[in-house]
């Protein structure tokens, strides 16, 4: 399979995400898009507050793209082909896939696969394999792309589990705008 990286961070760039499904691999987007807020409308439980006193989990940055891919793709249902893990391979070769992950020692705790581009922090999956792994993943990623000035943080479709952390659900055509917005930043993830 021949992977074109900068016709992927375009369609991306343009609102586009890509899924597998029984038909193979497409482009989708939607009506509404559901965005992790990066000010103070983001929030997560009081019980969560405990476990970051605590510093059980320390953080990551791409330590282990491979296994957080792994971990993003291993579910009874998954949209994560082994042809869109390629693609993931190739677009973290070229600098624009990431995985922030928790660690507990040296214990892959829980992460979050997802694509900068500017701005835009598009987040695809996230997985965990200790007890508040991903839930602490996901506080340290918003603490740090708030850190970095990013404009957007892309959670692509609402669930429960994202409605913990106060994720917003706007239309295709709010979410264009702050995507343009983002794609006038220049943020550096890394």
């Amino acid at each position: 399979m021949k992977i074109d990286v900068s016709s992927i961070v375009e369609g991306y760039s343009q609102g586009y995400f890509l899924m597998s499904d029984d038909d193979g691999l497409d482009w989708y987007s939607s009506r509404q898009r559901t965005l992790i807020p990066l000010d103070d409308r983001f929030r997560y439980p009081k019980s969560l507050q405990r476990v970051l006193n605590q510093e059980r989990f320390s953080v990551a940055i791409d330590r282990d793209f491979k296994s957080v891919c792994e971990g993003c793709a291993d579910r009874d249902t998954t949209w994560i082909s082994e042809d869109l893990m390629q693609i993931y391979f190739a677009l973290h070769q070229a600098g624009w896939a990431h995985s922030f992950e928790t660690w507990q020692g040296d214990r892959l705790a829980g992460g979050i696969l997802g694509i900068a581009i500017k701005g835009a922090f598009i987040g695809e999956s996230m997985f965990y394999r200790l007890t508040d792994g991903s839930k602490v993943a996901m506080v340290k990623l918003v603490e740090h792309l708030r850190h970095r000035k990013y404009v957007v943080f892309d959670a692509q479709l609402q669930n429960p589990h994202l409605e913990r952390f106060g994720s917003q659900v706007i239309s295709a055509a709010e979410y264009q705008r702050l995507l343009k917005q983002a794609m006038m930043q220049d943020c550096f993830f890394a």
